[in-house]
Formats: structure tokens, sequence, C-alpha cells
């Protein structure tokens, strides 16, 4: 079993659906409205846990009702919650439309307690940190405390992941601390300036994270499947007929970076994250659509 440890936000995901987004000004009926575990950091922890992996997750909280529901989620998928309580702010929150036809959405993050996580939250966890296989993080809380946490790991020889989700910009020196970094096609273009609609742009935007330091880019590319560096195209696996895709994509880095910490390859943690991603999709919901590790042997056989 690999040990990860995971920088992130958890927050209450609100998810409504409707036929399309309303204009503003306007009010629509939806079809359905649901409230659950979400965040990306939080979803990456859970996807994790569930692949197999010895999963610590540390963020901060509010002192609410959100903040059970964390830890009851938490609890569920195994995952080791290193949660600074924060009364004085919130347990965060998303708004998430989902369009009723195809599944795709749009969100809303209020990030709350997590958005005071600071270098010195890594820092009272740096034996945690340096005691891993793997250390992830995102860019949904502090940009400051992402950055610490990647320098205790790379300063530990920690295997190191950024998901560079929201898309932002990044400070100098943030991309060489990472031995991983797995955008998106909206954030490979934020990143890179590369606007990625086919396999030679995935390249590109691959060439120019190597540029700036990143040992191997991945590029997720939604129903293709992901651009490892060095392999091409590792293609998606259809697990079933979609049903909303929030979450794909913590899916993804979650059993990758569980498959990295046991010490498969570079491209057979691929194929485990896109089977990982590929089952979650056939699930409402972001946290409880995460598969169970016998489900993503079984379609990796």
């Amino acid at each position: 079993m690999g040990r990860v440890v995971i920088l992130g936000v958890f927050v209450a995901d609100t998810t409504y659906r409707a036929e399309r987004m309303p204009r503003m000004g306007e009010t629509l009926l939806g079809q359905s409205f649901a409230l659950g575990p979400g965040g990306k950091g939080s979803n990456q922890a859970v996807a994790c846990a569930r692949s197999g992996a010895e999963t610590h997750f540390v963020t901060r909280l509010g002192t609410d009702d959100f903040a059970k529901m964390a830890s009851e989620i938490w609890d569920d998928a195994g995952v080791v919650a290193h949660a600074t309580p924060t009364p004085e702010s919130y347990t965060g929150a998303a708004y998430i439309f989902v369009e009723d036809a195809t599944g795709d959405n749009a969100i809303i993050i209020a990030p709350g307690a997590a958005a005071h996580i600071s270098p010195a939250d890594l820092d009272a966890q740096a034996d945690l940190i340096g005691g891993a296989d793997v250390f992830m993080t995102q860019l949904e809380q502090p940009m400051d405390a992402a950055f610490r946490g990647l320098e205790l790991a790379r300063a530990a020889g920690v295997t190191t992941i950024l998901n560079p989700a929201p898309a932002a910009d990044l400070p100098d020196g943030l991309l060489a601390l990472c031995d991983y970094v797995t955008p998106n096609e909206p954030e490979a273009e934020a990143l890179t300036g590369i606007k990625g609609v086919t396999l030679d742009d995935a390249e590109r935007a691959a060439k120019a994270l190597r540029a700036r330091g990143v040992s191997t880019p991945l590029i997720t590319l939604g129903a293709r499947g992901t651009y490892l560096h060095g392999h091409g195209l590792v293609p998606s696996i259809q697990a079933g007929p979609v049903v909303e895709t929030t979450g794909a994509g913590d899916a993804f880095n979650g059993g990758f970076a569980c498959a990295l910490a046991e010490g498969q390859t570079p491209l057979d943690a691929t194929r485990w994250g896109c089977a990982t991603a590929g089952l979650s999709v056939t699930k409402a919901g972001t946290a409880p659509s995460m598969p169970q590790r016998a489900d993503i042997d079984e379609w990796i056989k």
C-alpha cells in the first residue's frame, strides 16, 4: 500500500440539474437538486483511498454541519484527515450546474475556511509529507500553501503532482517543483497559450510544460483519454453510459496518485487513472461516484 498526502479543499456540493443554464435575471425550473460532499482535493482523496492507497488529507474546515459531512465521507472512504478547525469562517460550498441532456457542468466555488490554509499549515505537516510516496495538490486553496507543500515534498524526495485547477497564473519556480502536472485542455491552454484541439496540440503543450521544469506532463482530454508525454494518447475507458462528468478529473488524479504510490509506471498509472475516471462518470455526484478498488481492477483487466 502506497502512502499519498493530498493538500486541498472540501466543499459541500449543491448540484442543480436543468435543461440549460439560466440567463442573468431569468428563473428556470430544474429537474433535480442534490447536496453532497465535494471539493477537488477532498474528491481526489476519496478516489485515492478507495483505489487502495493510505491517503492523508490536509485542509481547514469550519465548525458547522458541512464539516460533519466532510468527516463522514472521509471516514467512509478511509481517508485520514488532518483538518484544522477554523471557527471564524465556514466550511466551503459549491454551486454546480449540470446540463441534463449531456451531463456537462459549470461550477462556482466558495472555499470558506480553506481560504485560510497557509504555508505554516504545511510546515506543521512536514513529517507527514516527508514520509509520503506521493504528494498532490491543486489550486483551490491559496497559492503560497500549494507552493510550500510542493517545496517540502521535493526536498524530501517525494513524488509531486500538481493538478492546476482551477486555472491560475503560477509563480515562478512552482512548475519546476512538479514531477507530474495534470491539466485538462482549458487549463493547459491557460498555462501554455496553446489551444488543445488535436493530439499534436497536446504534444506541443506538454513540451512547453517540460520547458518550464515539469518532469512528466499529462493532459486530460475528456472522453478521448489522457495525453502522457513520451507515450502519446492513453485511451479513456467507457464503463457505461455517462450520467455526470463532474468529478471525473478528480477521479483520474486520485487513481493516478494511488497507482504511482504503489510503484506503477507512469503509463500504467495513467491507465489506472483513466479507469477510475471512466467508472466515476457512470454515477451521479462527485465523491459518492468514486469507484472502489475491485471495480477498477476489473476494468483494468
